[in-house]
This record gives C-alpha cells, structure tokens and sequence, in this order.
C-alpha cells in the first residue's frame, strides 16, 4: 500500500489564509499514480490559527466547498482513499470531522472527534455528542479495519486497549497539535502503534520547517518502527507498507504469540486502575440540568442512605444521589441522616458516641420492611468504592452544619482522591465557615451552600459572597426572584425537595435546576416530560 501524508504550513496570520490553502490544493495536485492513501491534518478548511467563532466559521465557509471538491476530484483522479479534517454541520451543529472518500471519489464515511478540547469548546464546537457512549468508528474498506483519532484523542492513552479490540489495521490521524515536539508527538505514535498492532497514519501542520515543535506527520508501524517523519518539512511524504503486515511476539512461556494488547488483557486487573466506561458520569461540570437528585437514594423503595436506595436509583439512569455524613466515635465516617439511630435501626443513642464496630451491631433494614432485615450502616469509603464516577453525589456532610471541633475536612478530601471522583461530587453544608475552609484546600472539588433558618432568605447572597456556584433552597424559603439572581451570579438551585408531580413541574417553571426527591421514579419520569416538552 502506498501511502502519502500532506504536511502544509501554518501561520497565525489571518491574511496569509489564501496563500495556505492554495498550498494544500497543490500538494493534491502534486500527488502521482499509484497511490492507495491519503490523509490531509485536522480543520483543513481553517487553514491558519483561529482563536474566535467568527473567524473560524468564516474561513470554513469561504474554503469547506473547494477543499471537499478537490478531494473527492483528487481520490477519483488517483485511484486512491482519502482522509480529510474539517468542520461539518451535524443536527444544526459544528462537529470536528474527519471525511473518508472511497478510490471512486465517493464520501463513505465520517468520524467524529471524540474529545473535544476547552479552545475548540469555547468557540462553540459542539461536544454535547460526546457524553454518550459509543463503541470507537471503525470504517471498513476493501477487507481493511480503518481507526480514527484526532489530534487531542491521541493524549487518552486509556482508549488505547477500547480501539485495539476492534482490531484496526490503520488509524488515521489527522491533527494540529502546536505545542509537542516533534520527539514527544513521535513517542505517542509508537505507543498507539504498537499498543493496538496498527499502522498509524498522522497528518498535521507545521509553523516553521524549523521549528521543533508542531508538525511531525508521520507513519508507524505495528512494531513502533517510525517508517517516515516530517518534523517541520512542509510539502508531502510517502512511504510503502502492508496493512497485514502485524507485530506478535512472545506472550509468555508456553504461549502462542499474541498483539501486545492481547498480551496485556491475559493478565489486566481493571479494578487496580482509575473507572472508565459507557457507565461513567459526565461529571458536575458537564450533566446537564434540569436534574433529578434521588435524596438519600431512592428511598421509597429501600432503606435511605443504604445501597439498595442508591443502587436503584442508579439502575434507573439517576444523575445524583445525596447522602448524609456522621462520624463515629472512633473518627469513621458513615452515612446516616439523623445524628441519633433510632429512627432508622434498632440502635439507640447517637452516631459519635458509638464505634464503628459498635454501630454494625445494629439493623438499618427492618424498619423499612423485612425483605431489607441484616442491612447494616454504611462507611462513606464503602459508597466510594461502588459508586465513584457512576453518579454525581450531593454530600451533605452533617459534622460541617454541626461545625464539629473536627471537621475532616483533609480525611473526606482524601478519600474523594483516593477513588478519583473529584469531579463527580459536590459538598453541602449549611456552614459558610467550614465552605469556606473547604474551597481554599480544595478548590477543584465543588460546593454547594445550605439552608441556614437563622437567615432563610440570605442563601444566594451567601452563595454570592463565597463564590460558591450552587444553593440548596429549602421550602418555602424561597422565590423566582432568588432563583434569578442565582443564575444571574453563575449560581445553580438545587431545592429540597419534592414528591409531587404539580409541585415539581412549578419548581420547573420557576427555574430549579435540580430537584431532590424521595421518589425517585414518579418524580425523574416528571423530569424527562419537561425536558421534551410534553
């Protein structure tokens, strides 16, 4: 197979965007018989840097029609597949595309990047589609597995093992990274290559001929051998190679040799390593609202602050669960909502004047019904362990209200850390002081501002003062002019609570965006019909 890479150069200025797509139309124009494969880098119709909307959608608009033009022309006239990177309106959005034209010139396939980086999202690329899972694309022709990744797809090495399963035999790359050098882009391309026993085909962009960073369109084959690399060389390289040609070397005494893949899933244990996988959240930042908060998990139908409750939640497509935090007499943390055991076990007395171990003497499934009888309390370590990165968890940490000589803040920071789920959680408390301790060690993790009866209309304003980015409004306590202040400050209304479909769909109306509920199903299925309008 003879395959061509086109490498064309790169400028910040605007002006020169003519001259640079010109260019890239003669190194098509350059390309001989035979040829079977061409890829063409990453937004090859924005031809020079970018940094608004505007200005990117007008070069789009100006070059996208010749550039799909000369390439459907180009791998009708050569015979050969072609891949090319620009924009495309999908469903009334700008996606970041790889086209894929077959040797008669015919579009046949597109990729869709898959992650979609803070400068591409802040010019309004859209990315929403990204947050569903979907197994990688794979493009098959003439009895040949094609791969995609683009630019920064190449930096989520734990990807690697998901595409090596469907068993690629060339992954395309098309890309425009800027700030790697030519050494550190080669070194993820041997590692892709071998880690998936495919030919990796990259085409980018370069700045300078010689500059030691950008460019570096290459070929690599299955052993990590580089066969060709640009560096900062404009124009167009070639190299020959068969796609069947893999790599299999020993996979132990006594084995047949296998992909290093293959190697590597013989003896991969998952659960040493951080979660990943169509069950995982989008995370605080990224769900979008209006949500449902399953408060205490679904607790209609299993014991509050248990994981039945937030197991069912879960299985039912919940995007929160809240839980509560009490600390025991020997300093461990256990969800349970009330301070005293009574009404929810057969203990007596409160949490912190009982051990742990002490605590797991006592049932906290029967008094919810006899089918739960042996449930026992859980440690918050234990709902990281099942839970972490599956639902975004509202962690109402009752020591914080209760402004506990020890607070642990450092302890319960840890453990978030510890099963990687930062991004998956939210603290709430009705302590501005301890919010305040919590934001300055660790700002990365959000909050969220609880219902102080003392001063019930003063949330947001409180919120507002700390520069926390969400409220916990409790009825009655407040109004659409508080919640329209919120949002007017960036800040995001949770209310506690409602089991009712009419008072839900007010809380709607009026803006809330997420609901806390003790029923979890009647109230999400409310939910879903606003969301479509119904």
């Amino acid at each position: 197979m003879k395959v061509s890479v086109i490498q064309p150069p790169y400028s910040h200025d605007l002006c020169a965007a003519d001259e640079l797509f010109e260019y890239k139309m003669k190194c098509l124009d350059a390309l001989e018989k035979p040829m079977d494969l061409v890829v063409l880098p990453e937004y090859s119709d924005v031809p020079c840097v970018t940094s608004t909307r505007e200005d990117t959608l007008a070069l789009h608009e100006k070059y996208i029609a010749p550039l799909l033009k000369k390439c459907e022309e180009t791998a009708k006239r050569l015979g050969a597949i072609l891949f090319v990177n620009a924009l495309c309106l999908v469903e009334g959005e700008y996606r970041n595309t790889t086209y894929a034209y077959n040797r008669e010139g015919v579009l046949v396939g597109q990729y869709f990047k898959r992650h979609i980086p803070p400068l591409e999202r802040a010019i309004g690329i859209a990315s929403d589609y990204t947050e569903r899972y979907e197994p990688p694309y794979i493009l098959e022709l003439e009895g040949l597995r094609f791969a995609f990744l683009t630019c920064y797809d190449f930096y989520f090495y734990e990807a690697f093992p998901v595409l090596a399963r469907q068993k690629p035999d060339i992954i395309i790359g098309c890309s425009l990274q800027r700030s790697d050098t030519h050494e550190a882009t080669e070194i993820m391309c041997r590692f892709l290559a071998y880690n998936t026993n495919a030919y990796v085909v990259r085409a980018s962009v370069s700045f300078a001929e010689d500059a030691k960073i950008c460019g570096a369109s290459m070929v690599v084959s299955p052993k990590g051998e580089v066969l060709c690399n640009m560096q900062g060389r404009f124009g167009l390289s070639t190299v020959d190679f068969d796609p069947k040609d893999k790599y299999y070397k020993p996979a132990g005494f006594g084995r047949a040799p296998a992909a290093h893949h293959e190697y590597i899933e013989i003896g991969r244990a998952p659960w040493q390593y951080r979660p990943a996988g169509s069950a995982v959240s989008a995370g605080e930042a990224l769900t979008p609202y209006p949500r449902v908060c399953a408060h205490r998990g679904f607790n209609t139908v299993a014991p509050e602050n248990s994981m039945p409750a937030f197991g069912a939640a879960i299985a039912m497509g919940a995007e929160e669960i809240e839980f509560d935090l009490w600390a025991t007499k020997d300093g461990e943390l256990v969800s349970i909502h009330d301070s005293s055991l009574e009404r929810t076990s057969d203990g007596v007395g409160n949490v912190w004047d009982h051990t742990y171990e002490e605590l797991l003497a006592f049932d906290f499934g029967k008094k919810h019904g006899a089918a739960y009888e042996g449930l026992r309390i859980l440690r918050f370590e234990d709902i990281l362990k099942k839970l972490s990165s599956l639902v975004i968890m509202n962690i109402h940490v009752k020591i914080w209200d209760a402004e506990a000589a020890d607070p642990m803040i450092e302890r319960i920071v840890s453990l978030i850390r510890k099963y990687d789920c930062e991004k998956c959680v939210y603290f709430m408390t009705t302590s501005d002081r301890i919010l305040a301790r919590v934001m300055e060690y660790a700002p990365d993790i959000a909050v969220c501002v609880g219902h102080d009866f003392n001063r019930p209309y003063a949330i947001v304003d409180r919120a507002i003062a700390l520069g926390a980015k969400k409220v916990q409004l409790f009825k009655p306590y407040f109004n659409r002019e508080m919640i329209d202040k919120a949002h007017a400050h960036g800040i995001k209304c949770n209310v506690f609570y409602a089991d009712e479909a009419e008072e839900t769909r007010k809380y709607l109306e009026m803006g809330i965006d997420t609901i806390l509920t003790n029923d979890y199903g009647r109230i999400s299925a409310v939910v879903e019909d606003f969301k479509a309008g119904k």
